[in-house]
C-alpha cells in the first residue's frame, strides 16, 4: 500500500516525490506537503473519542511516573492538555501533584 497522497488538482493517486515537493504524473501539477492539506492528525482517547488541545482527561489505570515516587491514581483528572505534534498516541498535561506529563493516549478517557 503506497503512503503517496492523492493529487489535489485531478485527485489521482498516481503522484510521486521529488525532493520537497510531490508531482502528480497524470496531470503534472507540483505541490509541497504543506500545500497537499493532508491528512490531519486525529488523536483518540482509549474509548475512540477524539481529543483536541485543552479538552480534560481522566487515566483509567494506576499508572507509574517515571522520576516519581507519586504514582497517578485511575481516576486523576489531567485538565487543558497539549497535542504532541506529528504523535497521535501522546499528549502533554499536569496534575495536581505532577508537573510536565507525557502520557499515552491509551491510558486516558475523555472527561
Amino acid at each position: 500500500m503506497s503512503t503517496a497522497p492523492a493529487c489535489p488538482q485531478c485527485s489521482l493517486e498516481n503522484t510521486y516525490a521529488d525532493g520537497a515537493l510531490w508531482i502528480c504524473a497524470d496531470c503534472g501539477h507540483e505541490w509541497t506537503a504543506a500545500e497537499g492539506g493532508g491528512e490531519a492528525l486525529v488523536v483518540r482517547d482509549s474509548n475512540g473519542n477524539v481529543l483536541a488541545g485543552g479538552d480534560t482527561v481522566t487515566v483509567i489505570k494506576d499508572l507509574k511516573v517515571k522520576g516519581s515516587s507519586i504514582p497517578l491514581k485511575q481516576g486523576t483528572v489531567i485538565r487543558n492538555i497539549r497535542l504532541v505534534d506529528d504523535d497521535a498516541e501522546h499528549i502533554e498535561g499536569n496534575s495536581d501533584k505532577i508537573k510536565g506529563l507525557v502520557l499515552k493516549t491509551c491510558f486516558l478517557k475523555k472527561a
